[in-house]
């Protein structure tokens, strides 16, 4: 029961819907957060952010605008951002207001820099108005405030120690194996777990509004138009929600593990091919649920940023293993529908948030398929091919291992070629 209430809450803080793209949503959040803490006008705003913020901020679209950017997201926070809104902070924007966060950019009222020396998720936002400072730290995950600072004085704070010595919740998901996993979606009351149906609707209502109204580059409406198979549909719904989405659509998606593409990857392909194959909604709920389970078990080891694309190492492989219970898939399916996820796709970098990411999700869609089905027959990659071990949970620790040991120099490049092309 204990672990079940652990499970719940962890589904709870890791589950929960974003409005835009999670990296300039978290910058917007940490200003709105300053600017109240303020409580005047600012008159000057510096943000200094990890690389893969910068990365992730630099080329997506604002919700509600056609304006892409950390600096926009921050523009947009000092006129209508609201704290209390978490992920949601950018929901009141108006033409009005995007009109006058365009006034304060044209000011050089923003400054945004990289802060190199930082592992991990760190935004940092200090405001100064007219008689007043305020500063704002977040680390590790999106909305993890850990210092909040008045005029030099501080407000709270969160110490280091403190901080390395409490897990936090995604953290806690280690205590957990994929069996434990499998056990708690199969045994846990349905009522306890139906608010995860909020974020199927959600995000095929994201994904229905691009193929309606064409609002991205067209690869949800090409991949739909090619065929009429449901595994295609999946693949083009799940394709047309993130192009939507990375366009500024101004709706919210539910996310996983921190981002919304994750939560995107992690439940549509299940919710349609279930769907489509007439299958009870409890079972699609408890296989979405896996499926965020999964998702949030990997990030817990290859961070909440990494320079692999989590939406395929992560909430592709999430829903291999959702995909794989959906279809019937028992304990030894579901862990090799997760193996050979990773022996497939775990090379994926990720270049930054964009409409491209359209492109990366619909391969994720295809193989986390094609691995789940692979599984289901019995078709397994061999454990020691490559970083596949013969535990499970292993291989997703090995995948962390070079998606942040081995990996560690790649942002740093994928950074400099990003730049370059500013130039």
């Amino acid at each position: 029961m204990k672990n079940n209430e652990l499970l719940i809450s962890i589904l709870k803080d890791q589950v929960v819907p974003a409005l835009g793209c999670t990296e300039p949503t978290a910058v917007a959040y940490a200003t709105a957060k300053a600017k109240e803490l303020l409580g005047e006008d600012v008159e000057k705003l510096k943000i200094y952010v990890d690389r893969n913020i910068l990365k992730n901020g630099k080329e997506v679209g604002i919700p509600g605008t056609k304006e892409k950017g950390i600096v926009v997201a921050a523009a947009l926070a000092l006129v209508v951002g609201k704290s209390e809104y978490k992920l949601e902070v950018l929901r009141e924007v108006t033409n009005e207001s995007l009109a006058e966060a365009l006034k304060l950019i044209d000011r050089n009222l923003i400054d945004l820099a990289l802060k190199k020396d930082v592992d991990g998720l760190y935004i940092e936002v200090e405001a100064k108005g007219k008689n007043n400072s305020s500063r704002v730290v977040i680390k590790k995950s999106h909305l993890n405030i850990v210092l909040l600072e008045k005029n030099g004085q501080c407000i709270s704070s969160q110490e280091e120690e403190e901080e390395k010595a409490k897990p936090s919740l995604r953290e806690r998901i280690k205590e957990f194996t994929i069996a434990d996993l499998k056990d708690f979606v199969d045994t846990i009351d349905y009522s306890e777990i139906e608010f995860i149906k909020e974020g199927i609707v959600m995000n095929k209502r994201m994904a229905e509004d691009d193929i309606k109204y064409n609002l991205g580059i067209g690869l949800g409406n090409m991949l739909k138009d090619e065929k009429e198979d449901i595994e295609q549909y999946a693949k083009a719904i799940t394709s047309a929600a993130s192009e939507a989405r990375m366009s500024g659509h101004p709706l919210p998606v539910m996310s996983s593990a921190g981002s919304g593409n994750h939560g995107l990857v992690a439940v549509l392909p299940i919710a349609i091919i279930g769907e489509g194959l007439k299958v009870d909604e409890e079972k699609i709920v408890r296989s979405v649920t896996l499926s965020h389970l999964v998702t949030i078990y990997i990030k817990s080891y290859t961070g909440a940023l990494s320079p692999v694309c989590g939406c395929g190492v992560a909430a592709g492989v999430g829903a291999s293993a959702g995909l794989s219970y959906l279809l019937g898939g028992d304990l030894k399916q579901i862990k090799g529908a997760i193996k050979n996820m990773i022996a497939g796709i775990s090379g994926m970098i990720c270049d930054g948030a964009k409409i491209g990411c359209s492109y990366k999700l619909a391969i994720s869609v295809n193989a986390a398929l094609d691995a789940a089905k692979m599984a289901n027959k019995n078709i397994f990659i061999p454990s020691g091919d490559g970083i596949l071990d013969q535990s499970v949970e292993k291989t997703i620790q090995n995948l962390g291992r070079v998606s942040n040991e081995g990996m560690s120099n790649t942002d740093d490049i994928i950074l400099d070629v990003m730049m370059e092309g500013c130039k």
